[in-house]
Order: structure tokens, then sequence, then C-alpha cells
């Protein structure tokens, strides 16, 4: 989130955002309407220079989808990559035959007619027609993918100058992102504010009437009414004085632990494993989670030992949605976050969790075009793995080693599997594996790990479009930075039991973790209600090092609320911006924000003001 004293998003990031406000107000006329149907969809993209094909349109649009907004669109695009000159290029070539730089009707309908995304004959004679300018039954591939590149890039273009040429449709606010011209002074943020106000009640009153000259401005009383403001400072000590002590004779206590990681998805989602705890017996028990620093970064610094984790302790019901939230951990020691108290005898739930404050998705475009090379050929003409790929390959068999025995079990194993490939490998196909590559009592070895590795190197000729996929599954990007996810691993200290700690994976697991995370909230803390709207709640938790909150919509009616921190000091949000709409379906709880200190070692204020928006 870019509060006040927060680093500004980058040019890049600015002129991303630029291009989706541009493109999404070439179809709509305010910020707030929403994609309402495939054909909709398509427009919006092709404005931003996409060219969408029905299989990316219906990725997005399936039966179920009945509408997307903004904030859908601009994730969409950052999945989605613009075709380039040169991949068009690459395809046309394939189906050239003889290359000489054309391409028949009868080539194109075979490729087009039989491979990938099929289409109908009359689909390829309508699109042959208007690509051969000269009628001469030839396509000259290489004029039509300057066309088509060109068009998408004017279109892109065109929507970028009706942006610029309009002051006010640039002052919009999108979604969970929002335009920040530079500010002159420290005080703009009030004007910026109002600015806000008077933008959105104009949106509303073009909608209702286009020709309407009123003035676009609430009137101060129905903004009061509407608004919450909620104003928190917190001192960089309290986390000092407030964090648990460690219990006297740890050491002599029964312990175990655990190994697991978070990824962030493509949708900014997070994923991890989840645990089950059995305690034997009533006991005291000390539990901590903590970012896991990798063997072989110990002479370095890591992104991810500053990510904030937590840990969830569910009890474990008849079915899954039957677990009941118990503890959670909320003190913190240094990187470690901590629980302590008892807990009766009987089986849990472990949830791993992290805000997203810390861990964010990182501009692919800003790193180097050419990537760390992954495998090279020897003085004896053999393919070997490179040492900067056997250095990331070895922490990711330390992350994969659950239970941190130097082997892997096929259950480990098949969860970097289910991970990188989505398949599970079964018995026959590890029997296997047993018999190629270096195990011990049926387990992998980290030796093994790699034999494996470098064999599908070896079965690709070098090719390492494989070992890519499994890297960036894992986290990695093109420079073996580990910066999508993060390591942690799980401590248990049970003073008179020996506890018992499992991986599992729940398939409802991301349902039941919102669930505790809203119960969490809503617990420890009273709703305030927005003025003038008695069944929109808002719920502000704040923790020793976190501050949380909640939206709780009791009406009959979707409800959107429009959150501003922009007074906010030293703070970092999971929004990742200062200004941003949240829109809440009827009788429904909803996670607004959660925000962290960006220098732990400064006072930080969190001073936030929810608005509900007027409905569209």
């Amino acid at each position: 989130m870019s509060f006040r004293e927060s680093p500004r998003p980058s040019d890049e990031e600015e002129a991303f955002y630029m291009q989706c406000r541009a493109a999404y107000l070439a179809v709509f006329r305010s910020s707030l309407t929403n994609i309402a149907s495939k054909q909709q969809l398509c427009r919006v993209l092709q404005q931003a220079g996409s060219n969408p094909s029905h299989a990316t349109l219906n990725k997005y649009w399936t039966t179920r989808t009945s509408k997307l907004n903004f904030d859908d669109f601009c994730e969409i695009l950052k999945r989605e990559k613009k075709t380039e000159e040169t991949e068009l290029m690459r395809a046309f070539k394939k189906m050239d035959v003889n290359r000489d730089g054309y391409i028949t009707h009868s080539e194109l309908e075979k490729a087009l007619t039989t491979r990938g995304e099929k289409m109908t004959t009359e689909e390829v004679t309508t699109i042959f027609s208007l690509a051969d300018i000269n009628k001469d039954d030839k396509l000259d591939y290489a004029e039509f993918c300057r066309l088509l590149v060109s068009t998408a890039e004017q279109c892109q273009t065109a929507a970028l100058e009706r942006l610029e040429a309009d002051a006010k449709l640039k002052r919009q606010n999108f979604g969970s992102q929002s335009y920040s011209p530079p500010k002159s002074s420290a005080s703009s943020a009030s004007s910026t504010a109002a600015q806000v106000a008077a933008t959105q009640r104009a949106e509303s009153d073009t909608a209702l009437k286009k020709d309407s000259r009123s003035s676009s401005r609430p009137s101060s009383a129905r903004s009061r009414r509407s608004s919450l403001s909620n104003s928190i400072t917190v001192s960089s000590s309290c986390a000092k004085t407030g964090k648990i002590p460690e219990p006297p004779g740890l050491q002599d206590w029964h312990h175990s632990y655990m190994k697991g990681c978070f990824f962030l998805e493509d949708d900014g989602s997070f994923s991890s494993l989840q645990y089950q705890l059995h305690v034997p017996q009533m006991t005291n028990v000390y539990l901590t989670i903590q970012p896991l620093n990798l063997s072989n970064r110990a002479d370095r610094s890591s992104s991810w030992m500053t990510v904030d984790t937590a840990l969830f302790v569910l009890s474990a019901g008849e079915t899954k949605e039957d677990s009941t939230l118990v503890c959670f951990t909320e003190s913190k020691d240094k990187e470690k976050y901590v629980w302590k108290g008892e807990l009766n005898a009987g089986t849990y739930h472990l949830l791993p969790f992290t805000s997203g404050c810390r861990l964010k998705k990182r501009s692919k475009k800003s790193l180097s075009t050419k990537p760390v090379e992954l495998v090279y050929t020897t003085d004896t003409e053999e393919l070997d793995l490179t040492r900067e790929l056997r250095e990331v390959l070895s922490d990711i068999f330390e992350v994969i080693d659950l239970d941190g025995n130097g082997l892997l079990s096929l259950e480990e194993y098949n969860f970097f599997e289910l991970r990188t490939s989505g398949e599970k490998c079964d018995k026959d196909a590890w029997a296997v594996c047993k018999e190629n590559f270096d195990m011990r009592k049926n387990q992998l070895t980290r030796q093994g790990f790699m034999e494996l590795n470098l064999m599908e190197a070896t079965e690709k000729n070098g090719d390492p479009a494989d070992l890519w996929l499994i890297l960036e599954a894992m986290g990695y990007n093109r420079m073996l930075e580990l910066v999508e996810a993060c390591p942690f691993q799980i401590d248990v200290h049970c003073e008179g039991a020996q506890p018992s700690v499992q991986p599992l994976i729940l398939d409802s697991g991301p349902k039941v973790l919102n669930q505790a995370l809203q119960r969490s909230i809503t617990a420890r803390i009273g709703a305030k209600a927005l003025r003038g709207h008695d069944n929109v709640f808002i719920y502000t938790y704040r923790g020793e090092h976190r501050i949380s909150s909640l939206i709780a919509n009791k009406s009959n009616q979707k409800v959107t609320v429009h959150v501003n921190n922009e007074q906010s000091r030293n703070c970092s949000s999971s929004r990742g911006m200062t200004v941003f709409a949240v829109e809440v379906p009827a009788r429904t709880k909803m996670v607004c924000q959660h925000v962290l200190p960006i220098s732990e070692k400064q006072d930080w204020t969190y001073n936030c003001v929810e608005t509900i928006l007027p409905s569209t």
C-alpha cells in the first residue's frame, strides 16, 4: 500500500494501471460498472491491446460467471501476455512448409481446423479473405503479423489518448487501484480525498442523467453520515513489551516440528499445506511459526525472512467445516510468531497464514532478459546441472523435506509433484525411481533428487523449459531468486506429552482458514456501524504486530465500500494501494485489509476512512 511515507508504485506499475484505466473507460462510463458479458470482456481486452482467443475468454468467463469488476480485469491483463510479433511469426513459419514467406489457403485451413483451438472452414475463409490483400490466394504472413500487432497498439494508444484528454476520468478510482499524481505538499492528501468523493458522486450523476450539470460534490453532511474514520497509533515498543516469554526449561519439553512453504499464486492468493496436530493428553503448549532460513542462503539476506506468518489452531470436528477456532499466534519474538497456553487431549488442524503485506507479485519485466543458465555441456560432451541450479535444487529439497530427516518420502515427494506438475507419483513409478536414483530406506536422497532433475534435462536434450516450469512453480524467478514463496517452520513444544504433527491437504483449507481469520477478528473487537447504514459494520482488530479490518454487510443487497488510507504513516497493506473499493455481497462478511508497519523500529499510524459508495 502506497501510504504517504511508503514507497510510491514504480513507473512501470503506474503505466500498467494507466493502461488498464484507459481500456476500461474506452468501453464503460464508470469505474464501478461491471463487465456483464463475454463480449464486453473481449472488447475491453482489445482496448488494452490484447487479442483474446475463444479459449482465453472461456477461461475467465465460465458458465458460472455473471460479472467481472475492474480488479478482475487487471488480474486478467497481468496473467495474459500480449501476443508478440515474433511469437506470431514463429507460429506461421511452422505452417509455411516451403519457407517462401507465404501461406496458401489450404495450408492455413489445415492448421487452423486441426490444431489447438479449432476453427470452422467458414471462419478460416473469412480470415483469409480479409488478410489476402492482393487477392492472389497467398497470405504474406510477415505483413499480416505487423498489421495485427499494429492494430492492437493503435487501440491501446487511442484509449490512452482519450483518458489523457479527460482530467475527470483520469482522477477516477478503480477497484483497488487509483491514479496517484505527484503531490506538491503534505496537505494535498485531504484535497485528494475531496476529489475522490466529488468524482464518485459525478459518476453516479452521469449514470442517472448524462447531461446533468449539477454540482458533483456531495454535501459534507452526507459525506459524514456515510463514513467511518478509525485511527490507531502503534508504538514501536509495543511488540517488545508484549512478547510472550519462552517457558523456563523449554529444552526439556517434548518437541515436534514440520516445515512448509507459502506460495504466491497468479491471482495474488496464497497456498500452503495444512497440518494435523495430535495431543495425547491435556498439556501446556508453546507453539511457534517462523520463516525458514535456507542453508545455501546463510551468507546472504533472504527477502522472505521479513514475511509475517501466523498459525491458526482449529479443533478437528466430524467434518472439516465443523472445525472451530481454538487459538492463533498473536505474539511476535523476532521472526517467531508465538502462542502459549493449554490444549486438551485431541486432534487439531494447524492452518498457516500470511497477510500478503510483505510477499507480493513482482514485475518480471524489471529483470534481466537473459535468465541464469541451468545446464551446460561438460568436457566429455555430457549434460550437467550448473552450480547455481544445484544450490537452488538443494534449497528446494530442504523445503520439501518436511520432517527434516534429510530424505524425501513418497508422500513428501508427491507434495512437490502436485505443486509443480499437478500429478502424483504412484508406487510403481516410485519403484522405478528406486532403481535409477539414489535412495535410502525407500526414500529419495538429496543426491537422488539432483539425479532426477538432471534426467529431466537430459531427456529434453538440454532444453531447460521443464526445469523452469518447476522453478517458477516453487516461487523462483529467472535470476533464481526466491521471490514468490516463503518457506516456514512450525515448532510444537508440549510440557507433559509427545505431540505429533503430520502434513495434509484440506480441500476446503482456504475456506476454513478464511472463516477462522474472520472469527479471530470479530471475536476480539466490537463492530462500528457506518453512519446512515445500520446494517453495514466495520471490525478493526489490533494485534501486537498487525491490524486487520473486516466488513460485515447484514443488509439484503450488496454494498461497495470506498476505503481511504492516505493519512496512514509507515504502513504497508495487503491491498497494495492507498485508495480502493471493496464490494461486499448481501449478508456476507469480508476481510477488508491487513496492515503491517514498513519499519518495525518506528511508530506507525493506521488511519482509515470507510465510505459507502452510491450504487450504480
